[in-house]
């Protein structure tokens, strides 16, 4: 078996195999031939073991699923003179023990410092900020950490397996938040029934934190949580599976009409998915000045006069669709310059696209399997985007979330405005120069580090502009 398009090898199924092979010219390349005729990746070898005539050897292999890693061993084990002595999968093994520590920043060397950090000395800082409550963004953590709060009701593409499945999200999130932007980050998985036990727990929580972002949270229940808690708290609230999204895809959607030679405001763009991405995507192409959008779910086109409309969808049908076009998705992508997928795997075809205007502009951003695979039209489409890392132009929201908030955090801000996200959206697209601009390259990677100093300059800039800072 070989591995086939939409299934790629790829780190998130790798597998560190211990094999023994007998001692004879010609056995490591067997091996090493049997994992290739499988599909496994072979990323490295590392040194030899030698025992008795034997040699142990450590292999790391990518796989495209866990099936895969279990026929990459049969595969191996059905080989003369090697044995598979174990396979440890290397992202459960990254994930032990989670995936995150507390440090402390000061030192603790001797009982003068005990008496500043603790006690009596604490309590001299403790009466500051009780006379002056705004200090505590500058005395105590809270002015440089978010909290990262999901019920893991919609969790990446897993939808809803609970608050604890949610953890490793969560936990990665944090990682990212420090990674990247310096920003300390916790995650908060909820035990609740309903979107008001999020917002009054969150609220509770609340002095700890000077950020909340919101993280897989079902729609429309989403829409919910993140306006109360905007109106409620005086620090900033994001949703990113919202506003993350759209940040990016707006960046990368500058970029692209740079390449077809089109204005924003002369496009036509199909969103496919009126869920939390669909809708703040939506939102912000309007705010940012795009031709029409035209919002589809699994009934097809929003537009007025629909039934069974929730708030977020009436919304949609008040402002988007301007030639009130009713039909299914295929019907909206006819002469539309631009599609945004953020549905689900394989809901459109190439037929679709070949409808599309000249020179159209495909984002199949559903996670982990697009909407449709780039080589599927990549004779068609003028620039393809995903949301995977395996294929180019990877629409990913950490080019946006850090530097938001760290943005937010070095302006003070006490809210994230549409503005804000416009800001951080074209400091992204600007990340990639005119000379490097082309139909593979039109959003600057993950670890493009000048990103974020970037997107946090320009968020801070407008968060002043706004007049939306302390």
């Amino acid at each position: 078996m070989t591995a086939t398009a939409g299934s790629r090898p790829t780190a998130a199924y790798s597998a560190t195999l211990e094999v023994e092979l007998a001692h004879q010219p010609g056995t490591l390349g067997r091996l090493c031939t049997a994992i290739g005729d499988v599909g496994g990746n072979i990323q490295s070898l590392d040194g030899f073991t030698i025992t008795q005539g034997s040699l142990r050897q450590h292999i790391v292999v990518d796989a495209s699923s866990e099936q895969h890693i279990v026929r990459i061993c049969e595969a191996v084990n059905g080989l003369e003179g090697i044995t598979v002595i174990a396979a440890l999968d290397r992202t459960f093994e990254l994930h032990a023990g989670g995936k995150l520590e507390t440090v402390t920043r000061i030192p603790l060397r001797n009982a003068d410092d005990l008496s500043m950090a603790y006690t009596p000395g604490v309590a001299r800082v403790c009466r500051a900020i009780a006379d002056e409550p705004e200090r505590v963004h500058d005395l105590t953590i809270k002015g440089n950490t978010v909290a990262i709060v999901s019920d893991g009701t919609a969790v990446l593409g897993l939808g809803d397996i609970g608050p604890a499945a949610a953890m490793p999200v969560m936990e990665g999130k944090a990682l990212l938040f420090k990674e990247f932007a310096g920003v300390d980050a916790f995650p908060i998985c909820l035990d609740v029934n309903e979107p008001g036990e999020i917002v009054e727990t969150v609220i509770r929580l609340a002095p700890t934190f000077g950020g909340i972002n919101l993280e897989d949270i079902a729609a429309p229940g989403a829409f919910e949580v993140e306006e109360a808690l905007r109106a409620a708290l005086d620090i900033p609230v994001f949703h990113d599976d919202q506003h993350g999204t759209a940040v990016v895809a707006l960046a990368a959607l500058e970029n692209s009409a740079r390449i077809v030679g089109k204005e924003l405001a002369n496009l036509r763009c199909v969103i496919l998915g009126a869920g939390a991405a669909g809708v703040a995507t939506a939102k912000i192409l309007l705010g940012a000045g795009i031709g029409d959008v035209i919002a589809c779910d699994r009934r097809g086109t929003i537009h007025p006069g629909r039934s069974e409309l929730n708030h977020a969808k009436e919304w949609l049908a008040a402002n988007t669709n301007t030639e009130r076009i009713a039909g299914s998705v295929s019907d909206a992508m006819a002469g539309a310059d631009v599609f945004l997928g953020l549905s689900g795997p394989g809901l459109i075809t190439r037929d679709d696209v070949a409808t599309m205007a000249e020179r159209p502009i495909v984002f199949a951003m559903a996670n982990p399997d697009p909407e449709i695979l780039p080589e599927d039209i990549g004779d068609i489409a003028a620039v393809v985007a995903t949301g995977r890392s395996d294929y180019p132009n990877q629409i990913n929201n950490v080019l946006a979330f850090p530097g938001i908030f760290r943005g937010a955090f070095d302006a003070g801000a006490t809210d994230i405005t549409e503005n804000m996200k416009i800001a951080a959206a074209e400091a992204i697209a600007a990340g990639v120069s005119s000379d490097d601009l082309s139909p593979d390259l039109v959003i600057p990677t993950a670890f493009d580090r000048s990103v974020v100093p970037a997107v946090a300059s320009a968020v801070a800039t407008a968060a002043r502009q706004d007049q939306v800072t302390r």
